[in-house]
């Protein structure tokens, strides 16, 4: 019996230890599958670059590319729109949104998923957080509880998911299986509700259509809709956009 136990052992090793030589060696970086310059404007909303500090400079992979703008509506409301896409190491360019937002002091009170219908096609499923802090509207008003609508998702070179989780996994399997890597880009849109910060203010359920009406009618611009509707890929693979901030 310990003889056959021994023999299953030696087995068991043997096959575990001789997949690694099944597991590619060297991955290649995919094409983005996302394009990297934000439109002046979308509808009746003005967009505004937004340079990335020096400190998230610092901390990231140095060919990360950036896309950001705040979005201004006649009404005064504003949307900030933010693309990050990663370079080879993945790693120090992609993490999770959850993580950066503890660390700028937001508490994340709620996460749940929303589908953003789009023409023609299937809904974009992504994570929507609902987010407080203490804040104040200016220097002579009283502490009031900022509330931050934070919208996300990851779009690879040709996966598209609102889970963090789920790119992980897929990133896992595709080294394993493929020796593929993903050029991910991390898409967040956001906006405060206003409604205790200043006069005519919007509620949480407000805002929450606000945004969610902007994302339906940005994304086309810049995420590509379907096996005809390439554009934004090649504007990022021939090279011909650089960072939009």
């Amino acid at each position: 019996m310990i003889i056959k136990r021994l023999l299953l052992l030696q087995a068991v090793l043997a096959v575990g230890l001789g997949s690694v030589f099944l597991i590619p060696q060297k991955t290649t970086l995919g094409p983005a599958g996302i394009g990297m310059t934000l439109p002046d404007r979308v509808g009746r909303w003005t967009g505004e670059n937004v340079p990335v500090s020096k400190e998230e400079l610092a901390g990231l992979a140095e060919d990360t590319r950036f896309a950001r703008k705040w979005y201004v509506n006649p009404a005064g409301d504003r949307i900030f729109v933010s693309i990050v896409l990663s370079g080879a190491d993945m790693g120090n360019s992609i993490h999770r949104p959850e993580r950066c937002l503890v660390a700028q002091g937001w508490t994340v009170e709620g996460s749940h998923r929303v589908q953003i219908p789009r023409e023609g096609q299937g809904p974009l499923e992504i994570t929507a957080l609902t987010n407080v802090r203490q804040g104040r509207a200016d220097e002579k008003s009283p502490p009031v509880t900022v509330k931050n609508l934070n919208y996300y998702w990851f779009v690879g070179s040709h996966d598209v998911t609102a889970s963090h989780w789920t790119r992980t996994f897929i990133d896992v399997r595709d080294r394993l299986l493929h020796g593929d890597n993903q050029r991910w880009a991390y898409v967040t849109v956001a906006s405060y509700v206003t409604d205790n910060m200043q006069a005519a203010g919007r509620t949480q359920e407000e805002t929450t259509r606000l945004v969610e009406d902007f994302i339906a009618d940005i994304v086309p611009r810049f995420q590509p809709g379907g096996a005809d509707d390439n554009s934004a890929v090649e504007r990022v693979n021939t090279g011909s956009v650089k960072s939009d901030i």
